[in-house]
């Protein structure tokens, strides 16, 4: 199956008012499993690289290649997308790579500068077919994204989806980056108020801290890209600490790291399966 375009995922997904996944890729497991997930449900996925992690690799060649090939080979529709890419030459490296969409991140900047920097990197993508998402408000740690002056505002919103042309804004409505408990607190009115004002599909940012009713909550509000990362690397973790354990000489990783994406799989199934609801 050839790579699918991320709107050819989304689109569909938030006019019927369905979730889409998408799983962030750490290692070659991670996206060999993400699509493994995808494929039992028999549902599109979207593999994401963050910017961190081409820092941990040192370069976004090698890992994105080979999502690049994986999404290629799978038998559900799958697309490649750059997430929170601070860097403006990681986003076109991408692009030129192949990827089907960047998130391009500079929500840390003053309004009108980042106003004005993503519009300059969506005009990049659009000339070469590729989907853009930018993110106002702060989805940071948990204290921060907690605090009511940092959520986005749906007039700010709207201002900035005209000036930029973004195809999809991530929201900050209360979930926190890198939680290990699935206790956040999501502003459903909020997410309902973005989305009659943004016209464009919105993204719930770690959404590895969200309870799954609440998740369901959440794209009947008006989410429609839904974003787990760590959620999936405490199942990878916990499968591989069970294994090592249970065999405490074993030094072939593959003894362990099967196990662990086999966890990943079966926790993106469950989780495509959450975010499809009663849609079609």
């Amino acid at each position: 199956m050839p790579l699918t375009p991320t709107d050819a995922i989304v689109a569909p997904a938030s006019r019927s008012g369905a979730g889409v996944g998408a799983f962030n890729v750490v290692q070659l497991e991670h996206a060999e499993a993400i699509v493994s997930g995808a494929e039992a449900t028999g549902l599109p996925v979207i593999l994401q690289i963050s910017e961190n992690t081409v820092r941990y690799h040192g370069a976004l060649a090698p890992i994105g290649l080979a999502s690049l090939a994986i999404a290629r080979a799978a038998h559900v529709p799958v697309a490649v997308h750059l997430d929170h890419a601070e860097s403006v030459d990681l986003v076109r490296e991408a692009v030129e790579l192949g990827f089907t969409s960047v998130m391009f991140d500079a929500s840390r900047l003053p309004f009108e500068k980042n106003l004005a920097a993503t519009r300059e990197v969506t005009n990049h993508c659009r000339a070469r077919n590729v989907w853009v998402e930018a993110e106002l408000g702060e989805v940071g740690g948990k204290d921060g994204a907690h605090t009511p002056g940092v959520r986005t505002d749906p007039q700010e919103a709207r201002a900035f989806v005209a000036a930029t042309g973004v195809d999809a804004l991530a929201v900050a409505v209360g979930s926190s980056h890198s939680m290990v408990t699935r206790d956040a607190v999501l502003d459903f009115a909020l997410i309902t108020r973005l989305d009659d004002a943004v016209g464009v599909p919105l993204v719930l940012h770690g959404s590895s801290g969200v309870a799954d009713a609440a998740l369901v909550h959440a794209v009947d509000a008006g989410i429609t890209k839904v974003n787990v990362s760590t959620h999936l690397n405490k199942d990878f973790t916990r499968a591989a600490r069970t294994c090592l354990e249970a065999h405490p000489d074993v030094v072939d990783p593959r003894a362990y790291l099967g196990p662990a994406r086999d966890a990943v799989a079966k926790a993106v199934a469950h989780l495509l399966r959450v975010l499809r609801g009663g849609h079609g």
